[in-house]
């Protein structure tokens, strides 16, 4: 099978839809001898967050020499980004020889009578086979729904980490804090440290009982163990105190208060990691967290007009982007390309990031989750009043936004609502720039 050949054969599995629990996972792995069992992982869970806190631990790991493994979700702007070692995604060839073994395994389950899997189970075993074969010394593994029952949850992990919870995907999860946070806390495996966000009241009451029921020793970062030295729109330095451990001035090149956290999180990890005995230098823990980029996510592009990308798909999301902008562009007249997935709290997303602009794009990712660009112009309407220019096409939305930019002396283009956005406007910006 090649690479295209393969893509048909996972994209054609969407019609399977997306059914949450661990039997069909389990026995697809079981048919290809059970690669999961033989990594060691760092398994990330949680709603906003768990794609940098991954890609920052990662990056410290690789910063003191092991053959890391990351596995994350969605992609920006290639397929081949979900799956990656020491930041550089797996081949082609590799995608389209690996899938063509699962399909033998599942063409096999099919006929056993079991469910045909799902496309993320696919993806999920494609990457468990890729990181054995490659032996990587640790997989840094991030959830991609909910986490109880989600297909990364066959792992074993050496550390369960979870990110900032809140209310998303409440179709699936449940229609409180309380709910998707036993959701998320069902990474947690008897015995196995635990580093935590610094969790609303709700959640982490949640969390901490699951640990008290799995004896799993829990840490969780404190806002007062911070301290921020500088944040700019270069990036922020800050001071972590760990019990008794002092770092200071560690920096991060990416944007947003969270961002912080995010880095402290990692750090812990890290350090929890390394007090059970992973070699873990300090000196590594500041080159990888310096080295980390995570596009996508207050990404501000290097052209003119000024353009930032985030990929805020949610309120929280939205209330963190909204930091951002009152920090560093509250000067700026912007231009907002929004496109929202309809299964998400679409009004309260708006009310947050509308008053903030001068004008407002509405446009349609490419998903079939996608709200179509008139009806979310209606919606912001109906709201806030404010009118929008809805256009369909994501690349014509873009260009009509950068002609408003550019017509402007004080003004900057915003992309927002979804990663499915904002990678296809990443690929084309950083095309038509290069």
């Amino acid at each position: 099978m090649n690479y295209r050949q393969a893509m048909d054969f996972i994209n054609g599995t969407l019609k399977f839809g997306s059914k949450l629990g661990l039997e069909n996972i389990s026995h697809l792995l079981k048919l290809l001898d059970n690669p999961h069992e033989k990594l060691k992982a760092i398994h990330v869970g949680g709603t906003n967050g768990k794609g940098s806190i991954s890609a920052m631990v990662a990056s410290i790991l690789e910063a003191q020499g092991y053959r890391v493994g990351l596995f994350t979700s969605p992609y920006l702007q290639s397929f081949t980004e979900r799956i990656k070692i020491n930041g550089k995604p797996i081949g082609e060839e590799d995608v389209g020889r690996l899938a063509g073994r699962v399909k033998e395994k599942i063409d096999q389950m099919v006929g056993q009578g079991y469910h045909h899997p799902t496309e993320f189970e696919i993806i999920t075993a494609i990457g468990f086979m890729y990181f054995l074969e490659q032996a990587v010394d640790f997989v840094v593994l991030e959830v991609g729904l909910g986490g109880r029952l989600d297909a990364t949850n066959v792992i074993r992990p050496l550390i369960s980490v979870i990110a900032s919870i809140s209310l998303d995907h409440m179709d699936v999860l449940g229609n409180s804090i309380e709910e998707i946070a036993y959701e998320k806390a069902g990474i947690i495996k008897e015995g196995t440290p635990v580093v935590s966000y610094p969790q609303r009241t709700e959640a982490l009451r949640v969390i901490a009982g699951v640990c008290r029921q799995r004896n799993s020793p829990l840490t969780v970062v404190r806002d007062n163990n911070i301290r921020v030295r500088y944040s700019g729109i270069d990036g922020q330095c800050f001071d972590l105190k760990f019990e008794g451990e002092v770092l200071e001035n560690l920096r991060i090149n990416l944007l947003g208060r969270y961002q912080v956290l995010n880095a402290a999180v990692a750090v812990k990890t890290v350090m929890v990691l390394r007090d059970s005995g992973t070699k873990v230098t300090k000196r590594a823990l500041y080159d990888g967290l310096t080295s980390t980029r995570w596009p996508g996510r207050a990404e501000v592009l290097p052209i003119k007009p000024l353009v930032m990308l985030d990929g805020a798909h949610n309120e929280e999301g939205m209330i963190a982007l909204k930091d951002v902008v009152d920090d560093f562009f509250s000067d700026r007249e912007i231009i907002l390309v929004l496109g929202i997935l309809h299964d998400k709290e679409v009004g309260k997303m708006v009310d947050t990031i509308v008053p903030l602009v001068h004008t407002i794009v509405c446009t349609q990712p490419d998903n079939i989750r996608a709200m179509e660009a008139e009806q979310l112009a209606n919606l912001i309407y109906d709201r806030l009043k404010r009118r929008c220019i809805a256009i369909k096409d994501m690349d014509d939305a873009v260009d009509r936004a950068l002609a408003l930019a550019k017509d402007r002396d004080n003004a900057m283009v915003l992309v927002c609502g979804s990663l499915y956005l904002v990678g296809p406007v990443r690929k084309k910006l950083t095309k038509d720039n290069s």
